[in-house]
């Protein structure tokens, strides 16, 4: 098991940047995919950016496609999600998964252990 602690949500204008920080304990996470999921109200945990153990591997979502990007420090145990040109529609919590499974994976079925999620906030 591992602990997941997000940071770095907040308020930002539209077209604002962020950079969301995710830092994990124990000694394996180097061994662990690891996913950014986003919850807003009324609405299911979606998908918005996975990376594989290694960080060679990436996926993002189509709605931030060319606007977020996930990556990943294994010697610091933390992976981030830069986010820029924010839109009132990225509006949610974000969370932090990990997944034991080396492979990257956008099913957040197979993601073992979340953090407590971090507010992000994109005004109009």
């Amino acid at each position: 098991q591992v602990q997941l602690v997000e940071s770095g949500g907040g308020l930002v204008q539209a077209g604002g940047s962020l950079r969301l920080s995710c830092a994990a304990s124990g000694r394996r996470f180097n061994s662990y995919a690891m996913g950014w999921f986003r919850q807003a109200p009324g609405k299911e945990r979606d998908i918005v950016a996975a990376i594989d153990w290694s960080g060679g591997g990436t996926y993002s979502a189509d709605s931030v496609k060319g606007r977020f990007t996930i990556s990943r420090d294994n010697a610091k145990n933390t992976v981030y999600l830069q986010m820029n040109s924010l839109k009132p529609e990225d509006t949610a919590v974000y969370y932090c998964a990990a997944s034991t499974r080396v492979g990257l994976t956008t099913d957040s079925l197979k993601y073992d252990d979340w953090g407590q999620g971090t507010q992000v906030t994109v005004s109009s």
